[in-house]
Order: C-alpha cells, then sequence, then structure tokens
C-alpha cells in the first residue's frame, strides 16, 4: 500500500512541476469539472486575449522598469499584456518569467507563450517576448533602429542566435485548434492576431535587418588590479610589479555577432625593468570571458634587467604597437553591484635587448608579461 502510494505522490508532484502555471487560478480559467473540450476552447480564448492586450501596446515607448502606457520595459510588456487580457499576475522579472513558465522546445511554441533570449555576454536571460506565431514575436525593444513595442520574427539572424528557449503559461492546446479564430469577446473573426501582424512584421524585419543587431547594446565600465609575477628570472622575487586596468566598453553586435569591444587605461609598474608604463589598448573579444588587446604604451624610466653576468639594457618602451595580449576570466561571479571575476593576463611588451650577448631568462622577462588579479565591471546603461 505504501508502495502505491509513494507511486501516486510521485506522479502527482511531477505533474504540478511540468505543468503549466496558468492551468487554473485566474478570473478567466476553466472549471475543474469542465470538459476536455471546454478547457480547450478556454485556454485558446486566454492565449487570444493575452495576445490581443500585447497588440494594444504596439508602438509604445521603451522605459526601463516602465508598467503603463506611457513606456514599458520587456517584462513589464509581459506583465501588463497578462493582467489586461485575462487578469492574471505574472512575475515581474524576465528572469522570473522564465522559472515560472514550463519549458517547452522551440518546434512546440503556440501562439501565446512566451520566447526568451540572451542579449548580452553575461550568459543570463536578459529579454521576453510574446510569441504570435509564425516565427514571429511582440516585445519591448530598449535598444536599436526602432525600440518600444515592436514586433520581430526569429528569422532575423540577431533572435535567431540569441534565442534561448520558450515556455507555456497556458496548457498545450490539441491539434487542430491552431490556427485560431477566437477574438477576446469569444466570437469568431477572420482578422487574427496571425494576420494582424503580418504587415507589421514586414516592416520590422526590414528595419531590423540593417547589419547591426537591435538587441544587447550594453555599455560597462570598469577597474582591475593584478600582481605580475616574475617566473623567468632567476634569483628574483616572484612578485615582479603591478598592473591595474580603467575600462570602457559596449556588449554590441555587429553584422549579428556578439562581441564585446573595449578601451582601456591600463598603469603598469615592471620592478624587474624598473620602468612605470601606461598602456592604452583597445581590446576584442565574443564574450567577457576571453579577450585580445593592443595599443601604444608611454614608458618612463630606463630599463635594465640585472643579472648574474652583470645590468643588461632594453630599448624600445615607448611604442605606438608597445603591447599585446590576451585576458582569459572563465568565471564570472554576477552580485548587485557588479560582476567580479579572477583573470589572468599574458601580453607581449616592446623592450628589445641593446646588448651584444644573448640572455634567454632575462630578454624574455623583459618582453613578456604575466600577470592574475581582480577584475570588477558594472553595466552603466540600461538593458532589457
Amino acid at each position: 500500500m505504501k508502495f502505491f502510494l509513494s507511486i501516486s505522490l510521485f506522479f502527482l508532484v511531477a505533474g504540478l512541476i511540468v505543468a503549466a502555471p496558468l492551468e487554473s487560478g485566474y478570473p478567466l480559467a476553466p472549471r475543474a469539472s469542465a470538459s476536455p473540450e471546454e478547457k480547450q476552447r478556454a485556454y485558446l480564448e486566454a492565449r487570444n486575449r493575452v495576445i490581443a492586450a500585447a497588440l494594444s501596446y504596439e508602438n509604445t515607448p521603451y522605459r526601463y522598469g516602465g508598467l503603463t502606457a506611457a513606456g514599458l520595459d520587456c517584462s513589464g510588456f509581459i506583465y501588463l499584456s497578462f493582467k489586461d487580457g485575462i487578469g492574471a499576475s505574472v512575475p515581474r522579472s524576465t528572469s522570473g518569467l522564465y522559472a515560472w513558465v514550463e519549458k517547452i522546445p522551440l518546434e512546440k511554441l503556440q501562439p501565446g507563450d512566451l520566447i526568451f533570449f540572451k542579449t548580452d555576454s553575461t550568459g543570463n536571460i536578459t529579454h521576453v517576448g510574446l510569441y504570435l506565431g509564425n516565427r514571429r514575436f511582440i516585445h519591448a525593444a530598449s535598444v536599436g533602429p526602432r525600440t518600444g513595442v515592436i514586433i520581430n520574427t526569429l528569422d532575423e539572424g540577431n533572435w535567431t542566435r540569441n534565442y534561448a528557449g520558450a515556455g507555456r503559461a497556458f496548457p498545450e492546446a490539441a491539434p487542430g485548434f491552431f490556427p485560431a479564430e477566437v477574438s477576446a469577446s469569444g466570437r469568431n473573426r477572420s482578422n487574427t492576431a496571425e494576420t494582424k501582424t503580418r504587415t507589421n512584421t514586414r516592416t520590422s524585419t526590414n528595419n531590423s535587418n540593417s547589419g547591426s543587431s537591435s538587441e544587447g547594446n550594453r555599455f560597462l565600465a570598469g577597474v582591475a588590479l593584478a600582481p605580475t609575477w616574475n617566473g623567468f628570472l632567476k634569483d628574483g622575487d616572484p612578485l615582479r610589479g603591478f598592473t591595474s586596468q580603467l575600462r570602457i566598453a559596449l556588449d554590441t553586435s555587429i553584422f549579428y555577432k556578439k562581441m564585446i569591444l573595449g578601451l582601456e587605461a591600463r598603469p603598469e609598474y615592471d620592478g624587474a625593468l624598473g620602468v612605470f608604463r601606461l598602456p592604452f589598448t583597445l581590446s576584442w573579444g565574443l564574450s567577457d570571458k576571453f579577450r585580445i588587446f593592443a595599443g601604444p604604451v608611454i614608458s618612463f624610466g630606463n630599463a635594465v634587467i640585472t643579472t648574474e653576468d652583470g645590468a643588461r639594457n632594453y630599448s624600445g618602451g615607448t611604442s605606438w604597437f608597445g603591447t599585446a595580449g590576451i585576458t582569459a576570466a572563465p568565471f564570472i561571479i554576477k552580485t548587485v553591484v557588479g560582476d567580479f571575476c579572477i583573470y589572468a593576463e599574458a601580453a607581449w611588451q616592446s623592450y628589445f635587448s641593446d646588448n651584444n650577448s644573448y640572455s634567454l631568462n632575462a630578454d624574455f622577462s623583459a618582453a613578456v608579461r604575466l600577470s592574475t588579479g581582480i577584475r570588477w565591471t558594472k553595466q552603466v546603461s540600461n538593458k532589457n
């Protein structure tokens, strides 16, 4: 008996976990005793009411944190569409909506489902829209050629690439119920949400396919500090000096490819060479976890490394192409005050030996910097 009770409880809990969140509990939800066909029609009407409410906000301006017809952000737009359409309160944030819905694959999407995107380098769900069918969705866009509540299509390269998942608020409609032509009042109509959006979708697609992304642009600022390590010089201290970083960056898409473009000032002290350096670098990467950088350097002081064979002099520290390197931060910790990470860098420095002899350790140390430290990055512009 206990075995059968346990099995029953397991399937009950599993059913609750995978069930669509608005199977019941909102004013227009069907009765528990309703027939399967009555439930299907009730959920279909609820979907169409939400879509109709969403379409009523088309061309509303984007406003971060907005929750009125004067301005909406992406999750506020979804919140009002459900509130106005069926009187249901749904989670207010994009991450909350993603955790709330029943997860489904892309090929299972139906009109009225939610569709989610990752529009920045954090790897988190950052944007949400309402699916209209035929790969179209309506959403509140914050940046791009057109902003505000607009209609786009998943066939646009940037949205295909940024697609992160989909979910249902209502139970799946049975085969034969879509395409639906049920108006908000429950009467049949020929001008469905599918038909109504066709012209607008063409316009939105043409405006968005301009070679750059319409979503995901973020401005970042940050600082970093790292000790530099000796590593190659014999009888030297492990700690060689320090490098720091003042950084601004743009997280964007160019030709539908996500990337981060940065500009850094990098004050450095090299105790092995006895110089202070001021590199100014441009950086590029597909994400903030791995980037390359290069740029000019101004160097102060005479570059000298003391070895067992005597002093070795180096020149070329000040140069229009004074440094190039890579930076890696595989683990990024997100907090309310910004992103923190431990990062590592390997950089080439434009120091060249003025000596007649060759010293592998000294010459290599003069030309290479290795460092590990802590970096903090903060987003300074709004996102969806």
